[in-house]
Parts: C-alpha cells; structure tokens; sequence
C-alpha cells in the first residue's frame, strides 16, 4: 500500500508504473519519436517483476500456494531474481534452474536473495533431462509442496503486462503510439502489452526482436517448427528454441533479427548517448530499430515505444566487460579504442 508521504509497505509495491523516457541522440538520425519504456525502474530491476508478482499472487487467490511452500521456476536470470525478491516478502522457497548462458552476475544476484540455484547447461535441447525446463520439472515432482511457475507456458505472464504494461504505455503516450518493439523470449511481454494496445487502436504495429539461432521469427512466418534454425547464441533472455504458449503470435505483426556482436555494442552506445545503463536485451531491442529506421520504416510523424527489460549491472562480467568482448571477437579496429577510457597514473 502507499502511503500520502511516499513511504511503502514493501518493496513490491514499487513494481510497475515504470516511466517512459525520450530517446533525444541515440535515433536521432531517424525520422519519429522515440521513447523508452524503462523497466529498470522496477525494484529488481527488470519487467520480470511485474509477472512474478502477478503470477503467485494468483496462485494464492486460487489456493494453490500457502505460506512455506516452494516456489520453482525455470530463469535467464531476471525472472528468478523476481519470484526470489517476492518469494522474500511472502514467505516462500525459492528454487531456480537457470542456464548456464545467463552472467554470473545474474547466478549470484539469485543466491544473494536466498535462492537455491541450479545451473544447467545451455546448449542442450529442450527435451533433454540437463536443460533448465526438464530440470524443474523434475524438482517440481521430487519438492512437497511446490509450484512451478513455468513462465513459457503460463498464460498469466500476458495477463500481466495486458493488465499493467499496456494501460501505462497507453496512457503515458496519450493513445498516440503507433509502433512498439519489444524482445520476444518467454513472449509474456510482448503479447500482453500488445494485446492491450491492439485493443485500443488496431493500427498500432509491434514488431518483435529475436536472436539468429532461434526458432521464434521463423515460426511466426511459416507456423512451422524449424530446428535447422537452432544454434548457440550469446544473448540472454531473447529468443527460443522452442515454441512458448505464453506468446500470441497474432497480435504481433513482424519480427526482426538482430546478431549478438550488434546487439551487444548498441547496449554500449545506449549508456554513452542516453545515460541509461541497460541489459543486452535492451541493446537488442534498440538495434532492431537502428535496423529499422536504416530501412525507412518510420515516419516524423510516429511515436515508437520500446521496450528496455532490464539493467545493465545483470551483464558486467559480459557486455560491459572488455574481457568478454574481445574473447567473443567483438571489438575490431573500428570500436576498440572506445572501449579503452581507463587511464592508469603511475
């Protein structure tokens, strides 16, 4: 509950309501106005509190959670950190299988909030008995008294952006947006928010990002299931390689592909140009637009809303870390001196 002088109850009070913030340099080159929803503004961080709060307290509305019980979910990371921060507040267990592809900035994020972490490797398919969905599924029946989340195939993850990430992105844009792109993962946010403001104004146009080696564009265009299309790729919490229920293929209207190596220097460039210190997803979503707007499709006249996930403190042992970049061979001639503003006095 909130209070007439800003105190708060708990932290998960603070979830949602998030701002919307003009892109002033970053797309400046472009025709249209750009604005950012900032999920970051989130207490942990990321749009992945809006479900986990949702999610579980329509658990306990249905009786199907009581105070002591697990919690078990399969994660990149953000979704973790938020069932872990509500599963705090209310009480619960706390079990996660995360890839093995998330930071490990993101694996001690979640034990730091109490949560007991299983890392299983990436690389594996879906079906296999080491990947993260089979993993907690089989936690799921050998724990007494839990209930798996399983965000990519739970309904209630549109439900919650349907019932608060639209309505705000309305509202704040005044009904006047005419695009919006988002990163498409589990498709909860996506769809839910699309949902909504496809309800309001049909015209509106979503256009979804997905990574190279995931199923998810392909499926869009063709309804087919295409495993050839499946490789290893770097960036977390975008893309699938499998078909997520909890994305409304129909209320999106294109997907765009973005690579890793781009993705990653366009998270960069969004802190220089912005101020604002955002995840590789958010990186991936603005590069859908360089690529976009390189392509005409926006005119002075539209008002483009994209979707910014999460923080960029969940990718410093990746993006943010020189290190990593050159061991992904992602600096070149052209950005590396950029990355290199430390001076060290002697």
């Amino acid at each position: 509950m909130k209070h007439k002088n800003q105190v708060f109850d708990n932290v998960l009070d603070l979830i949602g309501h998030t701002p919307l913030i003009k892109l002033n340099k970053i797309a400046s080159k472009f025709k249209g106005n750009f604005y950012a929803k900032v999920e970051s503004f989130n207490p942990g961080h990321s749009s992945k509190d809006r479900i986990a709060l949702y999610i579980i307290e329509q658990a306990e509305k249905k009786g199907i959670l009581s105070p002591g019980d697990t919690i078990i979910e399969t994660t990149s990371g953000n979704t973790g950190f938020s069932i872990a921060m509500v599963s705090i507040i209310k009480g619960y267990d706390c079990v996660l299988a995360v890839s093995s592809k998330s930071s490990a900035d993101k694996i001690d994020m979640l034990k730091t909030m109490g949560a007991k972490v299983y890392v299983c490797p990436a690389h594996v398919s879906a079906d296999d008995p080491r990947s993260y969905y089979q993993v907690a599924k089989r936690l799921h029946e050998e724990i007494k008294g839990s209930v798996y989340i399983n965000q990519y195939f739970n309904e209630l993850n549109i439900d919650a952006h349907y019932k608060s990430t639209g309505p705000e992105i309305w509202k704040q844009t005044e009904g006047k947006i005419t695009h919006l792109v988002a990163c498409s993962g589990t498709g909860g946010t996506i769809s839910g928010t699309a949902k909504y403001l496809k309800e309001q104004n049909p015209n509106v146009k979503v256009i979804g990002v997905d990574a190279f080696g995931s199923v998810i564009k392909k499926y869009h265009e063709t309804r087919e299931f295409d495993e050839k299309e499946i490789y290893p790729y770097r960036i977390e919490g975008l893309g699938k390689n499998l078909i997520p229920t909890a994305t409304n293929f129909d209320v999106i209207d294109e997907f765009v592909k973005v690579t890793d190596e781009e993705s990653a220097h366009t998270a960069r460039l969004i802190a220089k140009s912005e101020g604002m210190f955002v995840g590789y997803t958010s990186g991936a979503a603005m590069q859908a637009i360089m690529q976009l707007g390189e392509l005409g499709e926006f005119k002075e006249s539209d008002n483009i809303v994209i979707i910014f996930p999460d923080h960029g403190s969940r990718y410093m042992s990746k993006v943010y870390s020189d290190k990593w970049m050159n061991e992904q061979g992602f600096f070149d001639s052209k950005n590396e001196a950029a990355a290199q503003n430390i001076q060290y006095i002697k």
